[in-house]
């Protein structure tokens, strides 16, 4: 039986548009709110360093709790 070789090769990253990303990112923290704050923060430093699914999902976490679940 013969061995199987697999190729590997390593893809570029996927671009998306840069209106992809501001829709992603828009959020509005709550003024005053040290969680949203924190998230705010976490989001710019992940966006600076080129992580946008992270800055995503810090942007998530602002709107949720901005939207409701404020504490």
């Amino acid at each position: 039986m013969a061995a199987t070789r697999h190729k590997t090769t390593q893809e570029p990253p996927v671009e998306l548009p840069v209106g992809l990303h501001a829709w992603l990112l828009d959020c509005v923290p709550v003024p005053g709110c040290t969680t949203c704050q924190s998230e705010w923060r976490k989001l710019n430093m992940a966006k600076k360093a080129g992580n946008i699914a992270q800055a995503a999902r810090h942007a998530t976490a602002v709107r949720d709790h901005a939207g409701g679940a404020h504490s």
